[in-house]
């Protein structure tokens, strides 16, 4: 089958071969004939097939014919994070250049008076994260009245950021008429409650087993000690160990605390790295994407940001610095690799707290765990040990040259440290002496023995109180005015 089989218009079909694209991937021969037959599409496949020109390219023939008005776009596609809307926006800039439609993207992180401009001009496609599209809808900047198709991307992906109920403010502003695409790589029940909310008797596509890693991916898990150091060790060598077969790699932490140390790390031992975050800024972020992509930097330390639907088309290693909590994302991350029927490798670095983890990732997978050179229980104790740095290193996650452990340098330390404190006491002593008075002085007199008889003397607040046993009740005889006035009944 090829694309010239699917019903695409001549427009599509001469960029598609301009992009060097001849047969479709399975996902695209299934989805891309109910979309074009205006059906709503329920796809589901594994990363890295081709699910954004599911429904890029049907879009595009579809928007032939029509007119987009002011804050009114035609169609509007949700994505869960600012690199793949911006992504979005490429394929469609890449498959629509014979197009000329308005193409606008709302994310955050850029200026909103620019997107309002784009806006009022009209779009055709409108490309956006939930939270700034209800940002202009808020501002009365954008009417949904006219979107004749939605698309909601990587959806288990909004179900993790928690974007679920901005999803289901935006399908009820949306006109019940419209066509809905719905795509994702897994499908946890919260999103197949979602699928049966907002889509009409939808068609389902699915070229694989929901949660499934690509076959071309060689995937290994390594043991590892609890030693803060002793991953970042590990690490290195993996990556000395497969030498030039190592084209680039993407290394992914939990937490973004982690990524800033670990890319500290890197390029203190001359490692070729970059950080990519959520907590920087937009132009970063696509700037450290961009040099990534053209082969300016050979490692990414990144956070789940750059685990989800990333078109970088020759990732060849993917190294999990810490296992991922959710098993989703174990299929999202090693899926930057293998792409497009190349073959990748992905590394899994697991110590003894992570068993639990790796458990669920199988499970879900459904493959046997495979490790690269004997499993946990093959640990030593030694390696095993919780032996974790004290003192300030403590708090930055290990010891200043990822090599020695802290108490090393405190035994170190410690004939000075001696030394000192004996050379104060003394210092102390001397003091004390020379500071001595003559003749001793007289002992302060107690004041709290002073004013005990004075206290005693004193009577109580009950004995003052029983002792006025003519004191008058309330006001006595003297009446206030105020309370003679005669009140109206």
């Amino acid at each position: 089958m090829t694309f010239s089989d699917l019903g695409l218009s001549p427009k599509v079909l001469s960029a598609v071969t301009d992009a060097g694209y001849t047969e479709p991937t399975p996902i695209q021969a299934g989805a891309i004939p109910h979309a074009l037959a205006g059906k709503d599409v329920l796809g589901i496949a594994q990363t890295g097939t081709g699910k954004t020109a599911s429904f890029v390219l049907p879009m595009l023939t579809r928007l032939e014919r029509g007119r987009a008005r002011a804050r009114m776009p035609r169609t509007l596609i949700l994505e869960p994070t600012r690199e793949l809307a911006a992504q979005v926006e490429e394929n469609f800039v890449k498959y629509g250049k014979n197009h000329r439609l308005n193409i606008a993207l709302l994310i955050g992180g850029v200026s909103f008076d620019e997107q309002e401009k784009k806006l009022e001009r009209g779009a055709d496609v409108l490309i956006a994260t939930p939270g700034r599209m209800l940002d202009h809808f808020e501002r009365g900047k954008l009417l949904l009245t006219g979107v004749e198709i939605l698309v909601i991307d990587e959806a288990d992906r909004m179900l993790d950021m928690g974007f679920i109920p901005d999803i289901e403010r935006i399908c009820k502003l949306i006109p019940f008429t419209r066509q809905t695409l719905f795509f994702s790589a897994t499908m946890p029940p919260e999103i197949t409650k979602l699928t049966q909310q907002f889509l009409q008797a939808p068609v389902r596509v699915e070229v694989s087993r929901p949660a499934t890693t690509a076959t071309n991916i060689t995937q290994r898990f390594v043991k590892v000690g609890s030693k803060p150091w002793a991953k970042r060790d590990k690490l290195r060598k993996l990556i000395d160990d497969e030498g030039e077969t190592l084209k680039n790699a993407i290394i992914f932490c939990n937490r973004k605390t982690e990524v800033a140390t670990l890319f500290r790390s890197l390029v203190r031992h001359e490692y070729d790295a970059g950080a990519l975050h959520g907590d920087m800024d937009q132009r970063a972020r696509m700037a450290m994407l961009e040099n990534f992509r053209k082969g300016n930097l050979k490692l990414l330390v990144a956070s789940d940001v750059a685990a989800r639907g990333l078109d970088i088309p020759d990732v060849s290693h993917i190294f999990n610095f810490d296992v991922p909590i959710h098993a989703d994302d174990y299929v999202h991350r090693i899926g930057r690799t293998g792409r497009a029927g190349r073959s990748g490798k992905a590394f899994t670095l697991v110590s003894r707290a992570d068993q639990k983890y790796v458990d669920t990732i199988g499970k879900l997978i459904g493959l046997d765990t495979e490790w690269l050179d004997g499993d946990l229980s093959t640990l030593s104790a030694e390696d095993d040990a919780d032996e974790r740095p004290r003192g300030r290193n403590a708090r930055r996650g290990g010891h200043k040259d990822d090599t020695a452990p802290q108490e090393k340098a405190d035994d170190a330390r410690k004939p000075r440290r001696e030394a000192i404190k004996s050379d104060n006491a003394e210092r102390r002593t001397r003091k004390d002496a020379d500071e001595a008075p003559a003749h001793p002085r007289q002992p302060a007199k107690d004041p709290q023995r002073s004013r005990a008889p004075e206290r005693a003397a004193r009577p109580e607040r009950s004995d003052r109180h029983e002792q006025r046993e003519d004191a008058p009740l309330g006001f006595g005889d003297d009446m206030p005015a105020f309370m003679k006035v005669s009140v109206k009944s």
